[in-house]
This record gives structure tokens, sequence and C-alpha cells, in this order.
């Protein structure tokens, strides 16, 4: 069992990081292991590529990697600079949040994909997201815990997706966290819940078209769907509407871009969500709990219906 949440406010910045914790918080029974959130902001305002990634795993009970010196990880750091520097970018500002996790900012024009797996060659490297506006973190531990940690309680934005996880067919690790970045895509994210039955035979597909997986995660095969989708050219509606076609199993998921949040469920409809829907704010939720840390008052909320699709714009 595990929760996911989303909210966007239409036509306005607000602290998405605060907003986001309070609702993955709420959601902690259903998953307490590990949280991971894909805020949305407004860069840094010169175009550049944010990168959030990590050289290393933070690890607990039932993980198969391990817990390194901190001088291997700056050793790897130093290897993904010059991987950088090779392939004609720069790296604008650089911050370490942890000892094996990062965040640049990186001026870069070419080809994501290529970028992508130069800088993944490097031992134990991955790529948490690339994008514009997309900050995705995750780590182990509760909402409150990994907001705390990388300080997401002070990031500013206009519309977020996350999850809280109860490990159950992976061990606990950052690796095995949602959200996933829909790679080579910029500024796409993917939160999760349920099962996809013919996981293997989308996986392979996408392998074949150049997709990378870090872990066997039904909800990063999503994700890769979704980017492969919009980078032959569909909308994210489109791609949306596509996957309740070719995914087989039992889900609800979120997908957010740069400037949109979308939903869908499958026509079976047997994971939860509850969707609260204004002029200015929509919000959702695995419980309707997770929307009254945002609304405290009366509100009304629905439970969308099998095989639903929903995109809304900032």
């Amino acid at each position: 069992m595990c929760g996911i949440a989303g909210l966007i406010h239409k036509g306005k910045t607000v602290n998405i990081g605060k907003e986001l914790q309070d609702m993955l918080q709420a959601l902690k029974h259903r998953g307490p292991d590990s949280t991971g959130f894909a805020l949305y902001g407004q860069g840094n305002n010169q175009g550049d590529y944010i990168m959030r990634f990590k050289v290393g795993e933070n690890v607990a009970e039932g993980s198969s990697a391990v817990n390194e010196e901190k001088s291997v990880y700056d050793a790897r750091r130093k290897e993904v600079d010059k991987h950088i520097r090779d392939l004609g970018g720069s790296i604008v500002n650089d911050a370490q949040l942890t000892p094996y996790s990062f965040r640049y900012c990186i001026k870069y024009d070419k080809d994501l994909m290529e970028f992508s797996k130069k800088i993944e060659s490097v031992e134990m490297t991955e790529i948490l997201s690339l994008g514009k506006s997309l900050e995705l973190v995750k780590d182990i531990g509760d909402a409150s815990v990994v907001s705390k940690q990388y300080g997401l309680d002070k990031i500013k934005g206009t519309h977020a997706i996350g999850h809280s996880r109860m490990a159950t067919e992976s061990g606990v690790d950052i690796r095995s966290a949602h959200p996933f970045w829909g790679y080579p895509f910029s500024d796409v994210s993917v939160v999760h819940n349920g099962q996809l039955t013919n996981y293997w035979n989308n996986r392979r597909a996408l392998e074949n078209k150049g997709m990378r997986f870090m872990s066997e995660c039904d909800s990063e095969l999503i994700a890769v769907y979704l980017a492969q989708k919009m980078r032959s050219g569909a909308s994210l509606q489109d791609g949306m509407q596509d996957s309740l076609k070719e995914l087989d199993g039992v889900f609800t998921y979120l997908v957010a871009t740069k400037d949109s949040l979308g939903m869908a469920k499958d026509t079976m409809a047997a994971k939860p969500m509850v969707l609260y829907e204004s002029d200015d704010l929509v919000a959702l939720g695995s419980e309707e709990i997770a929307i009254r840390t945002l609304l405290p008052q009366e509100i009304d909320t629905y439970d969308p219906y099998d095989g639903e699709v929903k995109v809304w714009q900032i």
C-alpha cells in the first residue's frame, strides 16, 4: 500500500514544497519507508537546466545496495563534472545536499539522451531529474524527514506530485523510491499506485528504442512510456489515453510536466483516488485526508471514474 498526492495552482505561485509535504505526511500511514517530491517552480530564471542526481545510495532494510565512504562519492562527482565539460556543457552553480546527492544548474544545448547516458556511465550515478522547472527529490523517511533534509519546505512553485512508499517487493533505498523522471524528456515526472501485468513486454520495447531503466519498478515504466510518447510528438493527454490501452493492470497515476498536471485511472478503477477541483486549485490524493491539509473547510470531492484521464494547465 502506497500513497500518492498532487496539486496544481492556476495562475499563481505558492510555497509548493510545504503544501506537498503536508499532503504526503497525512498519507504516512500508507507508506513510511521512503518519500519523494516532484516540485515545479520557476527554475533559475536563466533558462538553464536543473539536474538533481545521486552518486550513491542511502539504504535501509532489504536493500541490496550499500552505503559507501564520502571519498568514493567525491571521486564520482568529479567524473560527472568532467563529463559535463566534455559534452560541451558548463556548471553554472552546484550544491551538495547530502554526501551522495547534488543539485546542479547547467548550461547545455544538445541532445539530452546523449547527455544522460554519459553522466550515468559513472558508477552508481543516477539522474533523478533534469529540466528547467522540475526539482525531484526522494530519500528514506517520511515526508517531514525528507523535506527537512533537503530544505523542500522553502521551494516555491505552481504544481507538484509526490509519493509515500511502503516497501513490499524491493528493499528500502532511493532507487526504489518514487517519483520517477521521464527519461530523457525534460520536466516529466510520474507517481503511481498499482501493478502493471505487462511490465516486461513494455520495458523491452522501450529499451529497444534506446530508453533506460534504473529500477524494476513499474512506476518508472509509466514515466519512460509517457516520455517516449511525447518525444515522438504526442500530447500529454494523448499519451495518457494510449496508456490505458497499452498498459495492463490495476493502477492510478499522476504525471506532471513543466506546465501541466495529469491523472489517469485504469478501466477497473481498483486503486483509490480522491479529487477536488475549483477555478484556481486542483488537489488529488489517495485519501481525502491529504486534501484536507490544504482545505480544512467543508468541500466537495469526488472519485474519478474508471478509465478517466484528466489534464490541467497552470
